[in-house]
């Protein structure tokens, strides 16, 4: 497969542009073929969803099984769940053929394809989903067709915790039934709000409590990417220094999606025969600011003001705590009030994340451009 820039921003492309994680894939991938269902957790960007893309790809598990892969991190409620999983399976199982389409659909009965035109007039087919069935009724549907499937199956939902936002009750429970009584089916449940997560498959009290194998994803070791991106870098004929890329993991933490978003900037930057110096991330990353600029324009203009005060409190903090403390209020000229009503208005936005009672600006690019800019 040929790509122009080996390192790759978005999903997930072939085993070789693929960075390490080697004893993660194997011990996920064993315990999926071994009938294992497993919760993976991870900070956000730490390539959770890489890696399960990676372990599908696995020769054990492509051949043997229909992988699904669900995010429903946009999800509302009960009725959005359902259906963004039905579309999932169904969208997965066009290509594989006629067959195994109309197999899905002759059991899950409020899942319909239809075609739909863009502006140009060009069809595409589209799936449509029939509300006046119950959610329950679709799902109780598409357990059935997972358990009567002519291969075993394995559903990653990404951002499971978001069920706990819903606002209809049991759905923990209702599932839970659902999946102990599908052998057909492993599941990966897979999240980045590490604490919720860990609360739903530890606390005696719910549902999923010690129903699956637990994984946590930490960052790739620095000695994993350095030889990685040394050697995508010399397949073009060009040259990175070792101290370049030990200077973005560490300005990052080794976020996966930084550090790829950041090497593939340098990546193309570098000429044929040049080499790539740790000075040069700097203007990398300048540049990849200038051409995020008018959407965190944006982004700042249009938040309230009392929004904006908090995430740039936040922001100057790096990693703030206590911050309806006496001294953080002080520092920022804040009042409790003001930070507690801002701080549900930054969370739902996903501009600042939250992890045992430490603050953050979720999106590190934007940290940079506000210190440059406010």
């Amino acid at each position: 497969m040929t790509n122009t820039n080996p390192f790759i921003t978005r999903g997930y492309v072939a085993p070789e542009y693929f960075c390490d994680r080697e004893m993660e894939t194997k011990m996920l991938t064993q315990y999926l073929t071994n009938g294992n269902n497993v919760v993976l957790s991870a900070p956000r960007r730490i390539g959770k969803t890489g890696l399960i893309q990676h372990v599908f790809n696995q020769p054990s598990i492509a051949k043997e099984y229909y992988t699904f892969f669900v995010d429903i991190y946009p999800t509302k409620n009960y009725t959005e769940f359902v259906s963004t999983l039905g579309k999932s399976i169904l969208h997965t199982l066009k290509p594989i053929g006629k067959s195994a389409w109309d197999r899905f659909l002759s059991i899950v009965k409020s899942l319909r394809p239809n075609i739909t035109y863009d502006a140009s007039g060009t069809p595409s087919l589209g799936i449509s989903v029939d509300l006046s069935n119950h959610a329950p009724d679709t799902l109780e549907e598409i357990f059935s067709y997972l358990a009567q499937a002519d291969r075993p199956c394995i559903i990653a939902i990404d951002e499971f915790q978001t069920i706990c936002n819903y606002p209809q009750k049991n759905i923990e429970a209702e599932l839970r039934t659902f999946i102990q009584h599908c052998p057909n089916a492993q599941f990966v449940f897979a999240g980045s709000r590490r604490h919720l997560l860990g609360e739903m498959f530890s606390d005696s009290r719910r549902p999923f409590y010690q129903s699956c194998a637990s994984m946590e994803l930490s960052a790739i070791p620095l000695d994993k990417y350095i030889p990685f991106a040394k050697h995508h870098f010399e397949q073009a004929g060009k040259q990175i220094e070792p101290g370049t890329i030990t200077s973005i993991y560490q300005r990052y933490d080794g976020i996966t999606w930084y550090m790829q978003f950041i090497l593939n900037t340098l990546y193309s930057c570098t000429n044929s025969g040049e080499t790539c110096l740790p000075g040069d991330v700097d203007q990398a990353v300048r540049l990849i600011l200038s051409q995020l600029d008018y959407n965190y324009r944006n982004t700042i203009f249009y938040l309230p003001s009392r929004q904006k005060e908090v995430l740039l409190a936040i922001c100057n903090e790096g990693i703030a705590e206590n911050i309806t403390s006496r001294p953080f209020m002080t520092r920022h000229h804040l009042t409790a009030s003001t930070i507690q009503g801002a701080l549900r208005g930054l969370l739902e936005k996903d501009l600042v994340t939250e992890e045992f009672g430490k603050y953050q600006v979720y999106d590190r690019f934007l940290a940079e451009w506000i210190q440059r800019n406010a």
